[in-house]
C-alpha cells in the first residue's frame, strides 16, 4: 500500500517539476531577456540542479545511510516542503536579481550572461537539487520497507514522475489561461505542500532498522562494475536533449511559434517516454539482455524526424509528431531505466550517481547542437551524426548484461544494414527549405533564416514561419511617429529588424538610428531585400543590435524621440507578450525623449487581445492615438507623455526630408507622401473603442499574457478540434 503512495507521491512530483520548469523559465526570461544563450542557461541550469541533487542525495546515503534509524519517507516530505517554498519565493528572487543588476554597469552582453546566468543559478539550483533528490530518498525508503533491494526501484518512480510530467506539460498552459504565472505556481506550491504532509503522515508510528542492513539471510545484490553503462547513460542524455533542438527547427514549420505546438512536442515526448518505461517494466520481468537491435532502432529512430518534417508527405501535425518523435522517445523511455537499474540495482546512492551522469549529458546535448552544430550544419546532417554512433553501436557492442560478449555476424550485419536504411533516408529526404527557390538560406544558433522570393513578392522566414513581407505598413511604422513629432529627431529606435524596411526608413531622415534584432542572421539576409543594405550599415548613423529589444532599453541609457516596435507574428506566439505587456510600455516611455511617441503595430488578434493590448498601452501613456494600418490590417497606436498634435496630411507630408519623401511611397500605393499619409489618418478610430471591444479583459502584464494563453476562450476543448488534428 505504501508503494501505492508512493507512485501517487510522483505522479504529482513529475507534475508538479514540469509546470515550475515552464512558468520559471517564463518568468526568468521576462526578467533577464529571451536570447537563446539566456534561455540555454535557465535550462541547463534547471537540469544542474536535478544532477546535483540527484548524486548529491546518493552520496549522502552512500556515506551516512548506516545512520539513518527513521523513516525517509521524512526526508522525501522535507523536500517536496521545500520545493513548494521555492515556488513561491523564485519569481521574487529572479525579480529582485535583475534590480540588482541595473544597479551595476556591466559593459557587455558577455558579462551580463554571465551575471544574470549566476544568479539563475542561484535561485534555481536550490530547488532543482531538491527535485533531484526525491529519487534516491524514495528509493531508500522502498527499500526500507522492504528489508532488501528491489533491483528495478528507479524504474518504478521514473514511470510515475514521467506520467505526472506528461499531465505537466499540458495542464499548466489551462491554469496559466485562468490564473496567471503566480496563480499557477501557487496551486503547485499547494500540490508540494499536500505531498509533504501526506509522506510525513505515512511515517507517524512507523519505527525501522537500518536500511543499509539486508533482510535476514539475504544476499546482497552485486553492483554492475561496467563503466560502459555510465558512458551509455551519458549518450542517451546528450542524444535526446541535442535532437530536441533539432525538432523545435523541423516541426515549427508545421506547427507554428504557439505554446501549444510547443506543449504538444513535449506531451508527444514525455508520453512516448512513459510508453517505453512500462515497456520495460514489463520486458524487465523476465528478461535481462538488450542487444544490437535495441542500439539500432534508437539511431534509425533519431532519423525518423527527417521524414516526418518532409513536406511531400501529406501528413497532419500529430501525424507527424507522432511518426518523429515518438519512436525516439519510447526507446529512450526504455533505456534510461534499464541502464539505471543495470549500474544501481536497486541502491539509492549508485542510482543517484547515474542519474547525474544522464542529466550531464542532458545538459551538454542543447548546447551542442545549438551552439556547435545547427549553425554549421543542416539538420539532416545533425541527426545524421547523432544517429551514426548508435548505428555503429549496433555492430559492435555486447549486451549490457553480458559485455564481454563479442557480436556475432548476424549483430554485425544488422548493425550495418540499419547504418545503410540510415543513409537512405538522409539522402532521399526533403527539407522544408527545399520548397523555396530562389532562397538564400542562413543558419545560426537560434534559428534556420530563409530569405525567399522575387520583386514585391520578396519574404523573410524564421524556421519556417513567415515573419514578413514587403508592405508600405512598415514604412509607415517609421514615418508616422516621426512625422508627429513636434520637434526635429535626433534617435530612433527600432525593435524588431525583420526585412529592414522600418530600419531604412528610418535612416532616410538622416537621424541616428538604432535597430534591435534577437535572431543574429536576419540582418545578414538584409541585402536580400535592400541594394542600399551595405551603404546602411556602414553609416555612422546605423547601429544594429543583436539583442532582445526589451532586455536592450533595461540595460540602454540611451533617449529616443520615436521608438517603433512591431513583435514577430503572429500576434499569440510564444514570448511575444513581453513587448506588449504594461511592464514593457513602462520600461519604453522611460527612454523616450520629452515629447517623445512609441508606435505599437499590432496585427488584428482576436477582440480579448486587441482589447488587452489597448488597455495596457492606455495605462501607461496619457495620450495614445489609434489608426488602421494601410488595407485594414491591423493597428498603428501612438503614445507619448505629452499631446500628440492633430496634424494634416499635408503638414505631415511638410516635415519629410526629401529621401524620406521618396521612401515613403516607394512601394504606393498613392503616388505622394501626403495622400499616403492621408490614407491613415481617415481611419483614425479612438483607444476607448479598441478596448470596447471586451471591456471586461485586464490589461495584458507580464503575469497574464492572454494573447499566448487562450486555449479556454477560443473553446480549444471541443473534441472536435482535436479530431481535427489528426
Amino acid at each position: 500500500m505504501t508503494c501505492f503512495f508512493i507512485f501517487i507521491f510522483f505522479f504529482v512530483s513529475g507534475f508538479c517539476s514540469i509546470l515550475y520548469e515552464l512558468v520559471w523559465l517564463r518568468l526568468s526570461m521576462a526578467q533577464f531577456g529571451v536570447t537563446s544563450a539566456f534561455v540555454s542557461i535557465a535550462l541547463s541550469t534547471f537540469m544542474a540542479g536535478l544532477g546535483l541533487g540527484s548524486w548529491l542525495s546518493g552520496w549522502l546515503i552512500r556515506k551516512y545511510g548506516d545512520c539513518i534509524q527513521f523513516p525517509a519517507l521524512r526526508l522525501y516530505a522535507l523536500a517536496e516542503f521545500l520545493i513548494g517554498v521555492s515556488a513561491l519565493t523564485v519569481p521574487y528572487e529572479l525579480k529582485f536579481g535583475r534590480h540588482l543588476l541595473e544597479q551595476i554597469a556591466l559593459s557587455s552582453s558577455v558579462s551580463y550572461y554571465l551575471a544574470s546566468g549566476a544568479w539563475i543559478a542561484l535561485v534555481l539550483i536550490p530547488a532543482c537539487t531538491c527535485m533531484g533528490a526525491t529519487i534516491p530518498v524514495a528509493m531508500l525508503a522502498i527499500k526500507q520497507m522492504a528489508q532488501t533491494e528491489d533491483e528495478r526501484s528507479f524504474s518504478f518512480l521514473y514511470l510515475a514522475n514521467v506520467l505526472g510530467a506528461v499531465t505537466g506539460a499540458i495542464v499548466p498552459l489551462f491554469l496559466i489561461e485562468l490564473y496567471g504565472f503566480h496563480g499557477t505556481l501557487k496551486i503547485g506550491a499547494s500540490l508540494n505542500g499536500v505531498l509533504a504532509a501526506s509522506a510525513m503522515a505515512l511515517t507517524l508510528g512507523v519505527s525501522v532498522v537500518s536500511a543499509q542492513s539486508p533482510a535476514s539471510g539475504a544476499e546482497p545484490i552485486p553492483i554492475s562494475r561496467d563503466r560502459r553503462i555510465l558512458v551509455l547513460l551519458f549518450a542517451t542524455g546528450l542524444t535526446s536533449m541535442g535532437v530536441e533542438v533539432v525538432w523545435i527547427r523541423q516541426f515549427t514549420p508545421f506547427l507554428g511559434t504557439l505554446v501549444y505546438a510547443f506543449a504538444s512536442i513535449l506531451a508527444v515526448y514525455l508520453a512516448a517516454t512513459f510508453i517505453g518505461s512500462q515497456i520495460y517494466r514489463r520486458w524487465s520481468r523476465e528478461q535481462e539482455q538488450a542487444g544490437a537491435f535495441l542500439w539500432g532502432f534508437l539511431g534509425i529512430a533519431v532519423l525518423l524526424p527527417l521524414a516526418a518534417a518532409d513536406p511531400h508527405f501529406d501528413l497532419s501535425h500529430m501525424q507527424r509528431l507522432l511518426l518523429g518523435i515518438a519512436p525516439l522517445s519510447a526507446v529512450m523511455g526504455f533505456v534510461t531505466p534499464m541502464l539505471v537499474d543495470r549500474w544501481s540495482r536497486g541502491r539509492a546512492e549508485q542510482a543517484g550517481t547515474a542519474y547525474a551522469v544522464n542529466v550531464v549529458g542532458c545538459i551538454l546535448g542543447p548546447l551542442l547542437s545549438g551552439f556547435l552544430l545547427l549553425p554549421h550544419f543542416s539538420e539532416r546532417w545533425v541527426l545524421f551524426l547523432y544517429a551514426l554512433p548508435w548505428l555503429l553501436m549496433a555492430a559492435s557492442l555486447g549486451t549490457i548484461s553480458r559485455p564481454s560478449r563479442e557480436p556475432g555476424l548476424g549483430q554485425r550485419a544488422v548493425g550495418y544494414g540499419l547504418a545503410t536504411l540510415a543513409l537512405i533516408v538522409v539522402f532521399k529526404s526533403r527539407s522544408f527549405e527545399d520548397r523555396f527557390r530562389p532562397a538564400e538560406v542562413v543558419r545560426d544558433n537560434t534559428a534556420t533564416i530563409i530569405a525567399t522570393g522575387e520583386g514585391m513578392q520578396k519574404r523573410l522566414l524564421v524556421n519556417g514561419i513567415g515573419i514578413t513581407e514587403l508592405t508600405p505598413i512598415t514604412k509607415i511604422m517609421a514615418h508616422m511617429p516621426l512625422a508627429f513629432l513636434d520637434h526635429p529627431p535626433q534617435k530612433a529606435l527600432v525593435i524588431c529588424f525583420g526585412m529592414g524596411t522600418t530600419y531604412r526608413s528610418m535612416m532616410s531622415w538622416g537621424i541616428s538610428t538604432t535597430a534591435v534584432e534577437l535572431v543574429p542572421s536576419v540582418p545578414r539576409v538584409f541585402s536580400y531585400y535592400s541594394p542600399a543594405a551595405e551603404a546602411l550599415f556602414s553609416s555612422p548613423q546605423s547601429h544594429v543590435v543583436i539583442d532582445d529589444g526589451r532586455r536592450f532599453l533595461e540595460r540602454t541609457q540611451e533617449q529616443y524621440d520615436v521608438i517603433t516596435l512591431d513583435p514577430p507574428p503572429p500576434v499569440e506566439a510564444a514570448g511575444s507578450s513581453l513587448l506588449y505587456s504594461k511592464e514593457f510600455y513602462a520600461t519604453a516611455r522611460e527612454h523616450l525623449r520629452p515629447n517623445g511617441i512609441l508606435q505599437q503595430w499590432l496585427p488584428f488578434g482576436d477582440a480579448t487581445v486587441r482589447a488587452a493590448v489597448a488597455k495596457a498601452i492606455k495605462e501607461s501613456f496619457p495620450y495614445v492615438r489609434v489608426f488602421r494600418s494601410l488595407n485594414g490590417w491591423g493597428y498603428h497606436f501612438l503614445a507619448s507623455a505629452e499631446p500628440i498634435a492633430h496634424l494634416t496630411p499635408a503638414e505631415l507630408a511638410a516635415k519629410l526630408p526629401p529621401e524620406a519623401a521618396k521612401d515613403i511611397v516607394e512601394w504606393g500605393p498613392e503616388r505622394d507622401a501626403e495622400h499616403q499619409f492621408a490614407d491613415v489618418l481617415k481611419t483614425e478610430l479612438s483607444i476607448d473603442q479598441v478596448i470596447g471591444l471586451a471591456p471586461q479583459v485586464p490589461a495584458l502584464q507580464d503575469d497574464r499574457p492572454v494573447n499566448e494563453y487562450y486555449a479556454i476562450r477560443n473553446k480549444w476543448l471541443n473534441p472536435r478540434r482535436w479530431y481535427l488534428l489528426w
